[in-house]
């Protein structure tokens, strides 16, 4: 829907763009905008910029298609350092005695060229991997070159598993074994027995501390994974008889991912250091306290306990379990441990940005109707006019409640064929204008009565952006998680067309219509007049964590093409594309479900003949439609914009 007027003539600044669409807030440094409204990341937070905009162009000139993923890669480096760097300092302040000693657990992004950029800039401070099942583990015994450095084990073990952890063992890595389920003791001893070889254990242990937020259920009593108390006594008791008590030396919980709450952390951490002492005192051989993920990613920048923020910083958080920990420890007279976390989702969200374009909108006053040309005008169509022109000068309330009586009575008197279609096209036309000034005039008020309060969603524009939202932002389909969302450029003009967001899936699901405020969830967004033959570009931030591997192929819309971007060394605001990875074509896509591109083409192929025997069509015809059939098996699943 276009904004009144008198907004569309209010001054607009970069720093009011910058305000509303939150960058100061959510980015955390990584992002601004230039005089000339474009968008900027900063991948390491410092006075060094790359235009976005920039990137995209490079990225079709190199044949490239939105939508389309770009990877700050320096920006994944910088998250990486700033952890570990603030561990390191809350270990020196606290004169804490033990080490920081982080993984990255690998289920949040699976992407080889994540893992390895993530391992680079962690490769100072002994930075490892956690794994959480086969296929990760795999990926974590190949990749992991840090003897210094840890891999941990969590999720459901086979014997398969077990036996490859302890392979890792015999061949000099530091590899943990985190006892999820008692019936993994058994096979742990059995299998370790076999192979000859003393695993390293630790135990998960399920915390009475409820978790918070989207993920609460992961933790508490009632959680999928972790030992009980009884558990934990009868795990002891089990490696003691085996003569492998000595091998526990690690505890591990998990309070939920996205912890918006601190307090939820400080208390999960004191019952687990608790725990921790305990272990101690019955004689194991404790050296490290886990403490799992959960350091949230602040997606609306409100910096509170709502589900898609954190009211804490990174620093807090690291200051806090460091303080947590050694308080415990303290308490009991237990020599403090190691500590570790599996931060995923603080350390990727950031570096990863969804680019789609805006290929079409959707308006219910789009199309102007034509007074009907009937001599006798219908009596309900006289109403809507009074009613548009305000003729009794009643209260918005009272306009909307009349224009709605007379559109269900233009409805009934179209069913009942006493109204033509012309009739109620233009009983239809007549209804929205009446809401879209309604919406006009209610804007900004202090009160909005309850029934109007839906119309600005119910009237807003809809942006048709070229991707998918299964595909690419399957968490906000799936768990309405919030991402922030803005245009590349233009954002020195006035945004002035509240807009919702529908992908190019056949699902009516598949749409954005929440989105990110630092006050409460907006149901429009902002944005600009599409312009002609002018793209338009938006930027989904904070997408690194779980979309990539998560995504479906709900209408085989496949993975989008994606870069991965360098800062220049040699240049104040270059950048390099480093690597391109061309997204799925549709024949790839259709391999995926059991489909032949090369059979199918064949049987194509039969049919146009037939129909050329028939002829239905010419050979010519027949020839050029087997040719743009198999052309399009070769190409991408989403649409071709101009």
């Amino acid at each position: 829907m276009m904004l009144p007027k008198d907004h569309a003539s209010t001054p607009w600044s970069v720093a009011e763009a910058e305000n509303y669409y939150g960058l100061k807030r959510w980015g955390g440094g990584h992002f601004s905008v230039d005089a000339d409204g474009y968008m900027l990341v900063h991948p390491e937070a410092d006075q060094r910029t790359i235009r976005i905009h920039d990137i995209v162009n490079e990225a079709i000139g190199k044949g490239l298609k939105l939508p389309l993923t770009i990877r700050i890669q320096d920006l994944l480096r910088t998250r990486v350092v700033e952890l570990n760097r603030l561990f390191k300092e809350a270990i020196k302040d606290e004169s804490y005695d033990g080490r920081y000693r982080g993984v990255f657990p690998i289920k949040v992004n699976q992407l080889r060229e994540v893992v390895e950029e993530i391992q680079a800039a962690g490769k100072e401070y002994d930075y490892g991997l956690e794994c959480g099942s086969k296929p990760e583990l795999m990926i974590a015994l190949a990749m992991h070159k840090n003897i210094k450095s840890l891999i941990i084990c969590n999720g459901y073990k086979d014997d398969e598993f077990i036996r490859l952890a302890l392979n890792g063992r015999r061949i000099g890595k530091e590899i943990y074994l985190v006892v999820e389920q008692l019936s993994e003791v058994a096979r742990i001893i059995q299998i370790s027995k076999q192979m000859g070889v003393r695993p390293l254990i630790g135990f998960r242990v399920k915390l009475s501390t409820t978790g918070e937020g989207k993920w609460a259920s992961s933790a508490g009593e009632d959680a999928k994974f972790g030992l009980t108390s009884p558990e934990i006594i009868d795990a002891i008791r089990r490696l003691k008889r085996a003569g492998l008590a000595d091998c526990v030396k690690l505890v591990h919980f998990h309070i939920g991912s996205q912890v918006p709450n601190i307090q939820t952390i400080k208390k999960a951490t004191v019952e687990a250091a608790r725990f921790f002492c305990e272990l101690h005192k019955l004689g194991l051989p404790m050296q490290i306290m886990d403490v799992g993920g959960g350091l949230g990613v602040d997606y609306d920048g409100s910096r509170s306990n709502y589900e898609s923020s954190m009211n804490y910083t990174m620093r807090e958080y690291a200051r806090d379990v460091v303080y947590n920990i050694k308080s415990v420890c303290a308490d009991t007279g237990v020599p403090v441990p190691d500590i570790v976390t599996e931060s995923g989702r603080a350390i990727v969200a950031p570096h990863s940005i969804l680019i789609t374009e805006v290929c079409d909108t959707i308006s219910k006053t789009s199309v102007g109707v034509k007074k009907s040309t009937k001599k006798k005008r219908n009596m309900v169509l006289t109403d809507l006019d009074s009613i548009l022109a305000n003729q009794h000068g009643s209260s918005s309330l009272e306009r909307y409640h009349d224009a709605q009586h007379k559109k269900e009575e233009a409805n009934n008197l179209f069913n009942l064929g006493y109204m033509d279609l012309t009739e109620r096209a233009e009983a239809d036309a007549i209804y929205w204008q009446i809401c879209k000034e309604l919406v006009a005039l209610t804007k900004g008020d202090a009160y909005i009565p309850e029934e109007l309060e839906s119309l600005p969603q119910m009237m807003a524009e809809q942006y048709v952006c070229n991707f998918s939202v299964f595909q690419s932002l399957i968490d906000h389909w799936a768990c309405d998680q919030l991402f922030p969302i803005a245009p590349l450029q233009r954002l020195n003009e006035s945004p002035d067309v509240d807009a919702t967001l529908v992908d190019i899936t056949c699902d009516s699901e598949g749409k954005v219509s929440k989105f990110t405020d630092v006050e409460d969830v907006r149901s429009t967004l902002r944005l600009h007049e599409l312009k002609p033959k002018q793209p338009y570009y938006l930027g989904f931030f904070l997408v690194g964590a779980y979309q990539d591997i998560m995504g479906d192929l709900h209408n085989l819309f496949g993975r989008v093409n994606e870069v991965h971007v360098f800062l220049e060394d040699d240049e104040d605001d270059g950048f390099y594309i480093e690597d391109s990875i061309k997204g799925f074509t549709t024949n790839d896509v259709l391999g995926f479900t059991q489909y032949d591109g090369h059979i199918m083409t064949r049987m194509m192929k039969k049919q146009i003949d037939r129909a050329t025997k028939a002829d239905l069509i010419k050979p010519r015809e027949g020839t050029r439609m087997l040719d743009e059939y198999a052309e399009i098996l070769r190409g991408p699943t989403y649409l071709k914009t101009k």
